[in-house]
């Protein structure tokens, strides 16, 4: 049985609840390590009225800190980055044969000061590049940008930026034809709307040859991506920028979807959605089928679109 690093995510949000409520279905298919310390555990298990299971395995530091539910608490943010950094080094030691991550908030990671906006900027800079990718068996979209603010989106999509983030997409999947989200409404509509739309299609035309193969399809109108037609046709996207692709799919796939981080040494999979401070310890049952569905695709992948189980936990 595969040993899975938990990265409990921030304790004022609904992370705890999902990892409690989940855990009889997940030690029936992996060995959880919950990174969070015992203490912290059994005081988030109070607040919910709830006793740890016995096998409630916790590993983690001993710092101690009331539990503000939902609410934005800088030491909820440092916690919760302590958690994923011991769990991604769980993984990179080999301890854990992967890492699961639940919700953090971006803005008690600011206020504790630190230096990264989530879990994927991390990712990058003590690996490389990692691809984020989002989606279920259905449809997976890519991200060429990710949380980064929409007014610095347009000046990155030049094709000599383009491309290469095109090709190294090309290498983690395997299914073709990928489509490529144009950036304007129509796609630009030859020009008439913006011209960045043409460099897009510059970058896929230098994919395409630089990989040997017409991999690449766009650009895509993007108000049309996620029709039943076009998610037969392309089960996976590049989106340009983070809610362009996010907001169709969550409409779409929001209890099922996963986030995958495609191309590191490690394997990183992910819940698709936030803390929800607003129904926080509130009894209201959050859903923990995208917790399962990322535990699942950890262990034994379910999505046959990346290029294999190497190349997706590898790069």
């Amino acid at each position: 049985m595969k040993t899975v690093a938990i990265s409990i995510g921030d304790l004022g949000g609904v992370g705890f609840e999902i990892a409690l409520a989940a855990h009889d279905e997940v030690v029936k298919l992996a060995r959880p390590i919950y990174c969070v310390s015992s203490e912290m555990a059994h005081e988030a298990a109070r607040l919910l009225g709830r006793e740890l299971p016995h096998d409630f395995d916790c590993e983690g530091n001993e710092a101690k800190f009331a539990i503000r539910v939902g609410a934005i608490d800088a030491n909820a943010g440092r916690a919760s980055f302590e958690s994923f950094v011991q769990a991604v080094d769980l993984a990179a030691s080999g301890k854990a044969d992967a890492v699961v991550t639940l919700p953090i908030h971006k803005a008690a990671w600011k206020a504790a000061s630190l230096a990264y906006r989530g879990h994927t900027d991390y990712l990058r800079e003590r690996f490389g590049e990692g691809v984020m990718a989002l989606g279920c068996a259905l449809r997976f979209v890519l991200f060429y940008t990710d949380h980064i603010p929409l007014c610095e989106v347009a000046p990155l999509v030049r094709a000599e930026l383009l491309t290469p983030f095109l090709v190294r997409v090309a290498s983690l999947v395997k299914s073709s034809p990928i489509g490529v989200l144009g950036l304007n409404p129509h796609s630009g509509d030859h020009g008439a709307i913006g011209t960045e739309d043409g460099e897009v299609e510059l970058a896929i035309a230098a994919a395409n040859r630089a990989v040997g193969a017409e991999r690449f399809v766009g650009a895509i109108v993007p108000d049309a991506a996620f029709s039943p037609k076009a998610i037969a046709q392309f089960p996976v996207i590049v989106a340009l920028y983070h809610d362009q692709g996010l907001a169709p799919l969550k409409a779409l796939f929001f209890e099922e979807s996963i986030n995958v981080t495609l191309g590191l040494p490690i394997v990183r999979t992910s819940v698709d959605h936030g803390t929800a401070f607003d129904i926080a310890y509130q009894h209201k049952n959050p859903s923990t089928k995208s917790y399962t569905n990322a535990i699942k695709e950890a262990i034994s992948p379910f999505c046959r679109c990346f290029s294999s189980e190497k190349s997706q936990r590898n790069g």
